[in-house]
């Protein structure tokens, strides 16, 4: 067994799960304010630490610097991002139903209900973002935002690395005031199993194969007391071109599909990995043409490529489906692979050709009849992404299309592609199973949610609420009073 895949000691991790538990109480008592000074100080020292971190991960992923700086920033962006949220307050939902004997269902007493961390939660990191959705990664920050300890399962293509950003990380959070066991880092298949069994843990988060993913979810539902899993599990991305945009915008098309199947060498979880074109155009050729002239890659890690490999040899053994461009010898440095197949073959056979190739691969379907369009949105399975290139004057043929995909998919992209995956307020990432195994957000600002319970309090006297139920607000929260919300 190699050094990166060993478990944890035994004395490690009940040291690092003793210390988490005894850290939920003051991260949960913590005020918002705090909490959000706690956030900005990691920030600040991942940012610090770049000249050291940056390389690491080069080493350790074939990922080009420049990409991971830019991913960095991301990851410190989204600290800074959940910090606003805290000190805006919104996020806690806080309510106050004040004592009302004339109520119209009967006498009502004073109920205030406010949203509560969780406790200690297991992340499980991606390896496809060494930064963004690792160890200081989404889950993290919106865990640590929500009041919640944290221990994160590294990911063994990139342990150095996860060793290296949890210590800057734990370092950050104690010099902050945070209180000791908030962050933790583990390593090994085993013991991110035994993590997700341990009753300390209150919820868990995963981005990574569907397989592992939902090994973990089984495990997190089979406890005496279940726990939310928030897997994050993989997508096939489909992306439908109607007619009037394949004869207003080709050149555009071409090259925007290319370089969105290709982006990082396809190991992004939003690739689109299949898209549906007229037939009768020359757009399958011209695609074909541009998939012969790109060049290949390293892909991140031996274990990503296998898994790619044999994903690519499934797909190539279809009947249905014709290699146009590229091949299925996956070597060292894969270029895009590119099959064609037609919509009559592929509708009975979608559950064996609408399979993730998590790296360069995509399929192009061909149909006839644009009405084709909507009865293949139907038919799919959950996904993170569904993205149509048409035009408005399409509306009688779109409209139904983006509702169908509105109710498969949890990013729906209108002339635009699904690999960029923008950290803000209203971002969705996740999507119908499989695409996730809950209709939560692993990206953007409603993320904290997932590790947030409401809880009401029923008469409890002023002084002995939460401050953000309290009558004087000493939070300063917004909150929704007697129905109104009211502003602070």
């Amino acid at each position: 067994m190699s050094p990166d895949t060993l478990d944890t000691p035994s004395l490690v991790y009940e040291d690092l799960l003793t210390r988490a538990a005894a850290a939920a109480e003051p991260a949960s008592a913590a005020t918002p304010a705090e909490r959000a000074r706690w956030l900005e100080a990691a920030a600040d020292a991942l940012d610090a630490a770049a000249g050291d971190l940056v390389p690491v991960a080069a080493s350790e992923t074939h990922l080009p610097e420049g990409r991971l700086t830019g991913e960095l920033k991301r990851t410190t962006f989204q600290l800074r991002l959940f910090a606003d949220v805290l000190r805006e307050g919104s996020y806690l939902d806080a309510r106050v139903d004040h004592a009302d004997p004339g109520w119209g269902m009967g006498p009502r007493p004073d109920l205030r209900r406010v949203l509560r961390p969780l406790g200690p939660v297991a992340v499980w990191s991606a390896g496809n973002f060494p930064f963004a959705f690792s160890v200081a990664g989404g889950d993290t920050a919106s865990a640590l935002a929500a009041g919640c300890p944290v221990v994160v399962t590294a990911h063994p293509g990139h342990p150095l690395l996860s060793d290296r950003t949890a210590a800057v990380l734990a370092s950050a959070l104690d010099k902050a005031g945070a209180p000791d066991g908030i962050v933790g880092l583990v390593t090994g298949v085993e013991t991110g199993r035994r993590l997700v069994a341990d009753p300390r843990i209150r919820a868990g988060a995963f981005t990574g194969s569907q397989t592992a993913g939902r090994a973990l979810f089984d495990l997190a539902a089979a406890r005496p007391d279940p726990i939310p899993f928030y897997g994050e599990l993989g997508s096939v991305n489909p992306v439908f071109v109607t007619p009037g945009a394949a004869r207003e915008r080709a050149d555009a098309l071409v090259s925007g599909f290319l370089g969105s199947v290709t982006l990082g060498v396809g190991q992004f979880c939003t690739k689109p990995g299949v898209i549906f074109v007229p037939a009768g155009t020359d757009l399958v050729e011209r695609i074909a043409q541009g998939a012969g002239t790109l060049t290949g890659a390293p892909m991140l890690n031996d274990r990503i490529r296998s898994g790619f490999a044999a994903a690519l040899a499934r797909l190539a053994e279809q009947p249905e489906v014709t290699l146009v461009a590229g091949t299925t010898d996956v070597g060292t440095a894969p270029a895009l692979a590119l099959f064609t197949t037609t919509y009559d073959q592929h509708a009975p056979a979608r559950e064996r050709l609408e399979v993730e190739c998590f790296g360069p691969a995509a399929l192009i379907v061909t149909y006839d009849d644009p009405a084709q369009l909507a009865d293949a949105a139907a038919a799919l399975d959950g996904q993170l992404t569904a993205t149509v290139q048409g035009t408005e004057s399409e509306a009688e043929l779109v409209r139904p299309l983006l509702e169908r995909l509105a109710d498969r998919a949890g990013r729906v992209v209108w002339n635009g592609w699904p690999t960029g995956v923008s950290v803000t307020h209203a971002m969705h990432h996740g999507g119908p199973y499989p695409a996730a195994t809950t209709p939560t957000t692993s990206v953007g600002t409603a993320a904290i949610g997932r590790f947030l319970r409401p809880v009401s309090y029923q008469s409890v006297p002023d002084g002995l609420l939460p401050p953000a139920l309290q009558e004087a607000n000493p939070w300063n929260l917004p909150r929704r009073v007697d129905g109104a919300l009211r502003l602070p």
